[in-house]
């Protein structure tokens, strides 16, 4: 019998979810690169006298990707729920959901140049999702029964990245009350989880290679740690503003030695887990020679400036590459 498919018009339609990648919490990560090089690029402006026009236009790339991704995760909790429960009961993936929140605060403050308002509801919004997360992800922590191997650098992510961009941002919008306390809150965070991540990597099995590039993670206390001192503080930078810097130096040679094992891994996005904290070592730099260092800091000032912005670089291109290709986001 011949099968003759219906006409009729009134038959229920189903619509199909449009084809979007779907969008990992980790992918804010690119966010925090980029406007961390926007914010070292506003620095040397006040510092080098260099153009306003690169900042700027780095800024609002930095603004354009926030947006995009925002998206893109919004799709995924409503075409794809699934997906987006699993990440954030992954004892790994959960973490980088605190990124959303996080990235937030650092496009308020790419906006306050612009619009006062919009960087205060960015900032208050991204501030409140940061906390929340990082309450309930830390709660959940203290309840035990974590598979040691699963212990990452992502740890840092909710409280100790969250705190120090709540001080970083909140400074310039005339909070320098919550500067303080939330460097505080970072600071101590960041002494009680890094043994904890030593000890992992130190005594337990290696990590598999797709956890690989969360080592670039280890610079980000120190080297974030940093601006957000620095946020909180006034004057010529301090001996502790000399010693986290001091360390950052030396996670830096430590991620670089590293990088023959972490490159096994093809690129993706994952690779930006090295962003943010390069690009707060510049802008520490900086701020600290503009606060009146001088002697090797003001020395190293400009050439961390230009490797960073030529790392930023390189994972941009290669970001663009791997997204043409549908590798960027690998499920």
């Amino acid at each position: 019998m011949n099968v003759i498919p219906s006409l009729d018009t009134k038959a229920p339609q189903v619509l199909a979810a449009p084809r979007i990648p779907v969008i990992p919490a980790a992918a804010f990560g690119i966010v925090l690169g980029i406007g961390g090089m926007a914010n070292a690029w506003r620095a040397a402006e006040q510092l080098w006298h260099v153009s306003a026009v690169p900042g700027q236009a780095i800024g609002l790339f930095g603004i354009g990707t926030w947006a995009v991704l925002l998206l893109g995760y919004v799709h995924k909790w409503i075409y794809v729920r699934a997906k987006a429960l699993q990440e954030i009961e992954h004892p790994i993936q959960c973490c980088f959901v605190g990124l959303i929140g996080v990235s937030t605060m650092l496009i308020g403050l790419l906006c306050l140049p612009y619009s006062s308002l919009a960087a205060r509801l960015l900032f208050g919004l991204g501030a409140l999702w940061t906390v929340s997360f990082a309450v309930w992800r830390t709660g959940s922590l203290w309840a035990g029964g974590r598979e040691p191997t699963t212990t990452t650098a992502v740890l840092y992510l909710p409280t100790v990245a969250g705190s120090y961009v709540v001080a970083t941002v909140s400074a310039p919008l005339g909070y320098p009350d919550i500067s303080q306390l939330a460097f505080g809150a970072g600071f101590f965070s960041w002494l009680a989880i890094e043994s904890v991540l030593l000890n992992r990597l130190l005594t337990a099995p290696t990590l598999a290679e797709p956890l690989r590039p969360t080592i670039g993670i280890q610079l980000a206390p120190p080297a974030v740690g940093s601006v957000a001192y620095l946020s909180a503080t006034t004057g010529v930078p301090d001996m502790l503003a000399h010693a986290m810097l001091g360390y950052a130096l030396l996670q830096l040679l430590l991620i670089l030695r590293t990088l023959p094992w972490v490159m096994r891994l093809p690129f993706t996005a994952s690779y930006w887990a090295y962003s943010f904290g390069l690009t707060a070592l510049a802008t520490a730099t900086i701020r600290m020679a503009d606060r009146g260092d001088t002697g090797i800091i003001a020395s190293l000032a400009p050439p961390i400036f230009i490797l960073v912005n030529a790392a930023i670089a390189l994972l941009v291109v290669l970001s663009l590459i791997a997204f043409v290709r549908g590798k960027l986001f690998p499920q």
